[in-house]
């Protein structure tokens, strides 16, 4: 029903009409799957460490569906060898990969006392780890450019070719013309591609203002697991959740498709954990899709079907008659809170409208509201915490109907 509704609202909005509402129907007859990926992710390609294998098998096994790997300015092609630092852990960690996948998969060499590893390409690696319909690698890129010192990060998911930075003479230059070189391989290749801002307050590099004037992207990160990213912003920086109500406020006004947030890992360290870590198993994406393909999980999560989240599950998110329903799936022992938050016309501030106790909860959607999401926080501690971020979390996206 979801997927219906949501569908049927952007026909609405774009005004196409009876026959995208066909298609609609269509769509909503064939039964779709929520599937779980993390988009932004290292290896030893770029500032990883470990080999993107390694990195792989550790999501096959948490039950994840789908990953990309998004190493900085590389897809993974040519040859490339890692000199293993001689720090026990990462001699360890070297040993545990040769013993786990063997001699003729491992190609390496001792050279002045330096053990060299040759880094398995994208085509290796995905081709060795991929199960068709069980689970997923996205060619991916973390495409890492600079403004004056400002560090502007975006990920192209499905990417078909290398960009490299492209530059520009401000930040929000910076991040235009790097949009726009993805949308035009997109164009080019008739492929989907996905670009997304990542960790807009590293360095706090990346302001509203140029969140604000950005043209094709439709998704940033509201919340990245890297400890250096400042999720919650400080006394005179707002978070990136205040951000992308900001954000909507202003592109509903201009009227520019909304925009969409995820949760990703961004991790980086396998052997070492805690707070001053970036690890794996922090924040994903819950798609609803009608297979596990690259295509069909960009165009859902283009239409809004999914959810970000670092650990709450939820087993509904509709709307059906103006009116948005979210259900948890709760488990035993832990209680849950649904805020549903947006903004009402004619106002500068999102607010919260509605605050429910429990494993379900829904708001009716009037004639005065701009738009409204949800977010559910449970009382379980988050496994592996960054910042002061204690608590499971999930985040709906936003809703407009017209």
């Amino acid at each position: 029903m979801k997927s219906y509704i949501q569908l049927l609202i952007l026909c609405m909005v774009l005004g196409l009409g009876q026959s995208c509402a066909d298609k609609a129907t269509k769509k909503e007859e064939t039964k779709a799957t929520w599937y779980k990926g993390n988009l932004h992710t290292h290896t030893y390609w770029s500032d990883g460490d470990e080999f993107p294998e390694v990195v792989l098998d550790w999501y096959k096994a948490k039950d994840y569906d789908f990953v990309a790997l998004t190493d900085h300015n590389t897809i993974a092609e040519g040859e490339k060898w890692k000199i293993i630092a001689n720090d026990s852990i990462y001699q360890n960690a070297f040993k545990n990969y040769l013993e786990t996948y063997g001699e003729d998969w491992v190609e390496y060499k001792i050279d002045s006392g330096r053990t060299h590893v040759k880094l398995k390409t994208y085509q290796e690696y995905r081709d060795y780890t991929e199960e068709k319909g069980a689970f997923l690698v996205i060619r991916s890129e973390e495409i890492t450019d600079k403004y004056e010192g400002k560090h502007m990060h975006m990920n192209a998911t499905n990417i078909q070719s290398k960009i490299s930075p492209q530059g520009g003479n401000s930040m929000a230059e910076v991040m235009q013309n790097n949009i726009d070189a993805v949308l035009q391989q997109r164009q080019e290749t008739g492929v989907p591609i996905m670009p997304h801002i990542n960790h807009p307050n590293f360095h706090y590099s990346i302001t509203l203002d140029d969140m604000i004037s950005l043209r094709g992207e439709r998704f940033f990160e509201v919340y990245n697991g890297h400890p250096s990213v400042h999720n919650m912003g400080d006394s005179t920086h707002i978070s990136t959740e205040k951000m992308w109500d900001m954000i909507n406020i202003s592109y509903i006004e201009a009227g520019k498709p909304l925009m969409y947030g995820l949760a990703t890992d961004d991790s980086h360290q396998y052997h070492r954990k805690g707070n001053k870590w970036s690890n794996a198993g922090r924040g994903w994406v819950m798609v609803q899709a009608d297979t596990l393909s690259a295509k069909s999980l960009i165009l859902s999560m283009e239409a809004g079907n999914f959810y970000a989240t670092t650990g709450v599950t939820l087993k509904k998110v509709e709307i059906e008659n103006k009116e948005l329903a979210v259900a948890v799936e709760a488990e035993e022992g832990v209680s849950y809170s649904i805020s549903f938050i947006g903004c009402k016309k004619g106002e500068t501030e999102p607010m919260e409208f509605k605050k429910v106790a429990g494993i379900q909860g829904s708001f009716t959607i009037t004639n005065d509201i701009l738009f409204v999401r949800s977010k559910i926080t449970s009382s379980k501690l988050q496994d592996n915490p960054i910042e002061n971020i204690l608590y499971e979390s999930a985040w709906t996206q936003p809703i407009v109907i017209k």
